[in-house]
């Protein structure tokens, strides 16, 4: 197989704006509480697992630990419901940043393999990645999802497994660039021997320079994305 290299997306934050009021409903009907009372802790959400953030947010919205763990198995269901519910709402909100289709696509006439990293549940992340129009050159099949691992940086080894048993090779990790928006989007990338590559969708580029990726962008242009990224594994 012949290939440029494999860019990992993450997605909230980077593809598409993040926002909770999928989550906070999710929860608020998974476990039977008012909308008003979903309590996200503040350090413990962008850059997880949507698993370990139901059950986070559950506990600190008055939820007994042991009740959370019980029935956060229903949970996927639920926010997939909340999601169908809100499908023109979810367009409309979290429509693709500027650059990311044209990206997407310059990536794509590069040779470029794209796929997900993120702490969606995977059938979550279709359905968004679906409403923004965004799904055509990114294959989900070999990404990792929260759905797979409730520890984001399980991740990573999740991707490299899936890439081999589709493409018949290994994973080379210099090959590998995450594209992301956050400092556990570099953290998680480093653990696996990749690049990372972050844009300053929602964090300073003075605070992304502490995690050290190898680029921040201050916005997602296809020729300068398709540029550092290929610098990065040549």
């Amino acid at each position: 197989m012949s290939y440029r290299g494999l860019i990992v997306w993450d997605v909230d934050g980077t593809l598409i704006p993040a926002d909770l009021r999928w989550l906070r409903r999710a929860i608020a009907r998974t476990y039977q509480l008012p909308e008003s009372a979903v309590v996200f802790p503040p350090q413990r959400v962008h850059g997880y697992t949507d698993e370990s953030i139901v059950i986070d947010t559950a506990v600190a919205s008055g939820v007994r630990l042991q009740q959370a763990e019980a029935e956060v198995s229903r949970f996927g269901d639920v926010l997939l419901e909340v999601m169908d519910e809100g499908r023109e709402e979810l367009a409309r909100e979290q429509a693709a940043y500027p650059g990311v289709r044209d990206t997407i696509e310059a990536l794509d006439r590069e040779g470029f393999i794209q796929t997900v990293l993120t702490g969606n549940l995977a059938q979550a992340a279709t359905v968004k990645l679906d409403a923004a129009g965004l799904n055509q050159y990114i294959d989900l099949s070999i990404g990792g999802f929260g759905s797979d691992a409730r520890d984001r940086f399980e991740l990573t080894n999740v991707i490299s497994r899936r890439f081999a048993e589709r493409h018949g090779e290994q994973l080379d990790p210099g090959r590998v660039v995450v594209i992301g928006d956050a400092p556990n989007d570099v953290a998680c990338a480093r653990q696996a021997g990749f690049h990372a590559i972050v844009v300053t969708h929602r964090a300073s580029r003075e605070e992304l320079a502490q995690s050290e990726p190898d680029v921040i962008l201050s916005a997602l242009e296809p020729d300068v994305v398709v540029a550092a990224a290929s610098r990065l594994i040549d």
